[in-house]
């Protein structure tokens, strides 16, 4: 696992992947991003990827989708999903999934923060045990 975690952000809205990937790297993570899951699928990152944010509702594959397309290929990324239409019925199915968060737009930095750290302490537990 490399240094610097990689948290790759997947949305249709470029306005909302720049100011993720601001965040994100002011946070002095690697981050990559993605306007479609299909983009995100094909892409050399997803190996190198440590934590998926993503939107739930885009054309083509949803967020939710990814999630469970992710998890039937053996990749049980850390996610946290954003939305402008949130719904319980979704955020209980992703969370059941496993995900991290479930955030409505426009997000809160610091709830993204919580979530983040969140994410990538899930996963450095993982690696130390």
């Amino acid at each position: 696992m490399s240094q610097n975690p990689l948290i790759s952000i997947i949305d249709d809205d470029e306005a909302v992947r720049v100011a993720t990937e601001n965040l994100v790297r002011s946070l002095g993570f690697g981050a990559s991003t993605f306007s479609s899951a299909e983009e995100f699928l094909k892409s050399s990152r997803l190996e190198e990827t440590s934590c998926v944010i993503t939107d739930v509702h885009m054309p083509g594959m949803t967020g939710v989708e990814l999630q469970t397309r992710l998890l039937a290929l053996g990749h049980d990324l850390p996610m946290i999903f954003i939305t402008a239409f949130p719904e319980e019925r979704t955020r209980e199915r992703v969370h059941a999934a496993g995900a991290i968060g479930f955030l409505s737009k426009p997000f809160d930095g610091g709830a993204m923060i919580q979530c983040i750290d969140r994410a990538l302490g899930r996963d450095i537990q993982a690696t130390r045990h």
